[in-house]
Protein backbone atom coordinates (compact mmCIF):
# COMPACT_ATOMS: atom_id res chain seq x y z
CA UNK A 1 0.00 0.00 0.00
CA UNK A 2 1.29 3.25 -0.54
CA UNK A 3 -0.61 5.98 1.89
CA UNK A 4 -0.54 9.63 0.25
CA UNK A 5 -1.73 12.51 2.42
CA UNK A 6 -2.17 16.01 0.79
CA UNK A 7 -2.10 19.74 2.60
CA UNK A 8 -1.54 23.12 1.41
CA UNK A 9 -5.25 24.34 0.33
CA UNK A 10 -7.17 26.56 1.70
CA UNK A 11 -8.75 30.00 0.52
CA UNK A 12 -7.42 32.65 -1.93
CA UNK A 13 -8.23 35.32 -3.74
CA UNK A 14 -7.99 35.11 -7.68
CA UNK A 15 -4.67 35.60 -8.76
CA UNK A 16 -3.04 34.45 -6.04
CA UNK A 17 -0.77 31.53 -5.29
CA UNK A 18 -1.12 28.29 -3.35
CA UNK A 19 1.10 25.09 -3.06
CA UNK A 20 -0.29 21.95 -2.63
CA UNK A 21 1.56 19.13 -1.63
CA UNK A 22 1.30 15.23 -0.86
CA UNK A 23 3.15 13.01 1.43
CA UNK A 24 3.65 9.54 0.60
CA UNK A 25 4.60 6.85 2.83
CA UNK A 26 4.70 2.60 2.47
CA UNK A 27 5.89 1.97 -0.24
CA UNK A 28 8.77 3.00 -2.88
CA UNK A 29 7.49 6.38 -3.86
CA UNK A 30 9.90 6.81 -6.58
CA UNK A 31 8.50 3.80 -8.56
CA UNK A 32 5.06 5.69 -9.45
CA UNK A 33 3.98 7.95 -11.57
CA UNK A 34 2.23 10.75 -9.61
CA UNK A 35 -0.81 12.87 -10.61
CA UNK A 36 -2.96 15.55 -9.58
CA UNK A 37 -6.72 15.73 -10.15
CA UNK A 38 -9.47 17.97 -8.78
CA UNK A 39 -13.58 17.21 -8.40
CA UNK A 40 -15.09 20.59 -8.54
CA UNK A 41 -19.03 20.96 -7.12
CA UNK A 42 -21.10 19.19 -9.52
CA UNK A 43 -18.30 18.22 -11.85
CA UNK A 44 -16.61 14.76 -12.78
CA UNK A 45 -13.32 14.50 -11.23
CA UNK A 46 -10.74 16.10 -13.94
CA UNK A 47 -6.87 15.06 -14.74
CA UNK A 48 -4.87 18.36 -13.68
CA UNK A 49 -0.99 17.45 -13.94
CA UNK A 50 1.00 14.54 -14.00
CA UNK A 51 4.73 13.69 -13.53
CA UNK A 52 7.18 10.99 -14.11
CA UNK A 53 9.45 9.02 -11.63
CA UNK A 54 12.12 11.41 -11.50
CA UNK A 55 10.81 14.07 -13.03
CA UNK A 56 11.52 14.53 -16.38
CA UNK A 57 8.78 14.35 -17.90
CA UNK A 58 5.70 16.65 -17.16
CA UNK A 59 1.69 16.79 -18.32
CA UNK A 60 -1.04 19.65 -17.71
CA UNK A 61 -4.21 20.05 -18.71
CA UNK A 62 -4.89 22.71 -21.01
CA UNK A 63 -6.85 24.41 -18.50
CA UNK A 64 -3.94 24.87 -16.39
CA UNK A 65 -0.81 24.77 -18.50
CA UNK A 66 1.20 28.12 -17.79
CA UNK A 67 -0.14 28.64 -14.54
CA UNK A 68 -0.01 25.67 -12.38
CA UNK A 69 3.52 23.68 -11.92
CA UNK A 70 3.86 19.62 -10.69
CA UNK A 71 7.39 18.73 -8.97
CA UNK A 72 8.57 15.98 -6.67
CA UNK A 73 11.05 15.88 -4.52
CA UNK A 74 12.10 11.81 -4.51
CA UNK A 75 14.02 12.22 -0.91
CA UNK A 76 11.37 13.80 0.61
CA UNK A 77 8.61 11.33 -0.79
CA UNK A 78 6.67 14.38 -1.75
CA UNK A 79 4.87 16.06 -4.52
CA UNK A 80 4.06 19.42 -4.89
CA UNK A 81 1.72 21.17 -7.51
CA UNK A 82 2.34 24.92 -7.22
CA UNK A 83 -0.86 26.89 -8.66
CA UNK A 84 -0.39 30.71 -9.96
CA UNK A 85 -2.89 33.08 -11.20
CA UNK A 86 -5.99 31.09 -9.86
CA UNK A 87 -8.91 31.29 -11.44
CA UNK A 88 -13.01 31.26 -9.52
CA UNK A 89 -13.28 28.14 -11.57
CA UNK A 90 -10.36 26.62 -9.93
CA UNK A 91 -12.30 26.03 -6.85
CA UNK A 92 -12.43 22.11 -6.17
CA UNK A 93 -11.21 19.24 -3.91
CA UNK A 94 -7.94 18.61 -5.26
CA UNK A 95 -6.36 15.04 -4.92
CA UNK A 96 -3.01 13.34 -5.56
CA UNK A 97 -2.49 10.24 -7.34
CA UNK A 98 -0.19 7.42 -7.89
CA UNK A 99 -0.05 5.57 -11.02
CA UNK A 100 2.30 2.27 -11.87
CA UNK A 101 2.60 3.83 -15.40
CA UNK A 102 1.78 7.02 -17.21
CA UNK A 103 -2.08 8.44 -17.90
CA UNK A 104 -3.93 10.91 -17.81
CA UNK A 105 -7.34 9.35 -16.79
CA UNK A 106 -8.54 7.31 -13.82
CA UNK A 107 -8.25 4.80 -12.50
CA UNK A 108 -5.06 5.30 -10.36
CA UNK A 109 -3.62 2.80 -7.87
CA UNK A 110 -3.56 5.01 -5.16
CA UNK A 111 -5.40 8.32 -3.85
CA UNK A 112 -5.50 10.59 -0.92
CA UNK A 113 -8.26 11.99 0.70
CA UNK A 114 -8.19 15.61 -1.15
CA UNK A 115 -7.40 19.19 0.00
CA UNK A 116 -10.05 21.73 -0.43
CA UNK A 117 -8.90 25.13 -2.91
CA UNK A 118 -11.04 27.54 -3.17
CA UNK A 119 -10.96 30.62 -5.06
CA UNK A 120 -12.97 34.19 -4.45
CA UNK A 121 -13.48 36.50 -7.34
Amino acid sequence: QLQLVESGGGLVQAGGSLRLSCSASGRTFSSYFMGWFRRAPGKEREFVALISYRGANTNYADSVKGRFTISRDNAKNTVYLQMNSLKPEDTAVYYCAANSYWKVVVPYDYWGQGTQVTVSS
